[in-house]
């Protein structure tokens, strides 16, 4: 696999997000032992809070992508900024073939997508519902999803303690069917709860 390169703006932005999490939020990550070195996967953290993004960005060493709401990147500035930051948009609701040959493209090339199993944030801090959109990403591209475990993140103002935990890879099914697509996603978020 060749060198990957990384928008500038990811990386000044890892580069203080490492910073502001480990001062101020005492963060502590275990596990990235897990993340592939030289092959793609689709990085799958619980979601709970706007920082499980660049929280799971700064936490590894390989440049991380991200398929985001369109909407996101309609809002003046930020739009801009997320643009420059290894995301990429995707419609919700709808079956998004750009987004999705987009995301394809990326892990055939051995790179790294992250993806929310939930396909959304929790509003309550639990574990949310299985989506389809993971499992399918990961079933089709042939690439093993990792769960990650982010805790802590859902009220930042009482800085408690992040932690971040990368679980064992989880292999796609040989064969499958759309039904599995859903139950992987599952998979990934019950090895999540068992962390």
């Amino acid at each position: 696999m060749k060198k990957e390169k990384s928008a500038f703006l990811f990386l000044l932005g890892r580069q203080m997000f490492r910073i502001m999490f480990a001062v101020f939020y005492r963060r502590e990550i275990s596990g990235t032992e897990n993340i592939p070195q030289n092959s793609g996967a689709v990085i799958a953290p619980n979601h709970i809070s706007w920082f499980d993004p660049p929280l799971a960005g700064a936490a590894m060493k390989r440049p991380l992508y991200f398929m985001a709401k369109k909407e996101l990147f309609d809002i003046p500035v930020f739009g801009w900024a997320i643009s420059r930051t290894n995301a990429f948009p995707v419609k919700r609701g709808v079956q998004d073939m750009a987004a999705m040959r987009n995301a394809f493209s990326l892990l055939e090339r051995g790179s790294l997508l992250l993806m929310f199993p939930e396909g959304t944030r929790s509003k309550d801090g639990n574990i949310g519902k299985a989506r389809a959109g993971a499992g399918m990403v990961a079933c089709n591209a042939r690439v093993p999803l990792i769960p990650v475990k982010i805790e802590n993140t859902n009220n930042m103002l009482k800085f408690k303690k992040i932690k971040i935990k990368f679980g064992k890879p989880i292999y796609p099914p040989e064969n499958f069917t759309k039904n599995d697509y859903t139950e992987l996603s599952q998979k990934v978020l019950d090895a999540i709860a068992a962390m």
